[in-house]
């Protein structure tokens, strides 16, 4: 067996009731002692397994990185509440309720799309104030306090009603297209990423794995992801990640985010990542300013940030 095999970072899976419903997530050990740990939180419709090249990637690199899987999605319980729980609101105090059990007095976060906005409202510390002091650093990718209304319209189409087919090979295809302008995946990507994100129907058809109900937020809170007021309360340092193809994050707003909150306040630096289209293994390496300030640091001060209009190859 090659060291490559061996050496190879294994996550473990846990459960735990957290704000009174089941939570599960993956805990990825540090390649080494002391290590800082690590938030990575999903988008809309996703589960943690999203996060494992990125978690395997800062794990080897001493960090400790939690990815959990939001209520409704992937392995955590559905909510009977779905008008009330299915909010930013609720998921920050999940993310508090995860930190307790857990035990973290202070993380990083990476977010994705609603993750990032989840960890905005947690940084922010309006509704969850125990959280303010707990996030170290944020990490909005594809995320800002409002979004285009157009790719929100666009999500909740999709999101809403999902499809059910005969074979995972079905749903495989419908995911390439319903993602494909994400970004660049693999093929072995495309298929992990179908394999779990699949749950069976009782008639035996397969069909996205997440309550459809979730997508209930965008018309019982029209409001929720305009989170200005959270985003100016941070005080810890963000860095914004944009596609340059992005249609969720406007360049006028990531321009706003330069004026206001932790942008005023001069936590930043540009980030020269890939676009939209660069193959995700790339991510992770060309952005390791954060959060140690150089690649592969651990220690040492957290970097001034800024925000990257159009991340570009």
């Amino acid at each position: 067996m090659s060291d490559s095999m061996t050496s190879r970072i294994v996550p473990s899976s846990h459960y735990a009731r957290l704000a009174g419903r089941e939570i599960h997530w993956l805990d990825w050990p540090a390649a080494g002692p002391d290590p800082q740990v690590l938030i990575a939180w999903h988008g809309l419709a996703r589960t943690g397994r999203d996060m494992d090249e990125l978690a395997e990637h800062f794990a080897a690199r001493g960090f400790r990185v939690i990815c959990p899987d939001t209520i409704g999605r992937g392995l955590s319980e559905w909510s009977p509440l779905p008008d009330e729980e299915y909010r930013l609101a609720f998921y920050a105090q999940l993310a508090e309720a995860l930190c307790d059990e857990l035990k973290l007095e202070r993380v990083h976060w990476v977010g994705t799309s609603m993750g990032g906005a989840i960890g905005t409202v947690c940084a922010g510390g309006l509704v969850v104030p125990r959280m303010k002091a707990r996030i170290a650093s944020l990490v909005l990718n594809d995320n800002a306090p409002e979004l285009a209304q157009a790719a929100i319209e666009r999500i909740r189409a999709y999101a809403g009603n999902p499809p059910a087919f005969d074979t995972v090979s079905e749903l495989e295809t419908f995911f390439r297209g319903v993602y494909k302008p994400y970004g660049w995946l693999s093929d072995a990507q495309w298929r992990r990423l179908a394999e779990t994100s699949t749950r069976r129907l009782p008639d035996g058809r397969v069909t996205p794995h997440y309550d459809p109900a979730m997508v209930r937020q965008f018309s019982t809170r029209e409001d929720d992801y305009l989170i200005w007021p959270h985003y100016d309360a941070i005080e810890a340092p963000v860095l914004c990640l944009r596609g340059a193809e992005s249609d969720l994050v406007l360049p006028e707003v990531v321009e706003a985010m330069r004026q206001r909150g932790p942008g005023a306040a001069g936590l930043g630096g540009v980030s020269g990542l890939g676009s939209a289209r660069s193959p995700p293994e790339e991510i992770p390496g060309r952005a390791l300013a954060w959060p140690g300030g150089r690649r592969g640091a651990r220690k040492g001060p957290i970097p001034r940030w800024g925000f990257s209009r159009a991340v570009g190859p």
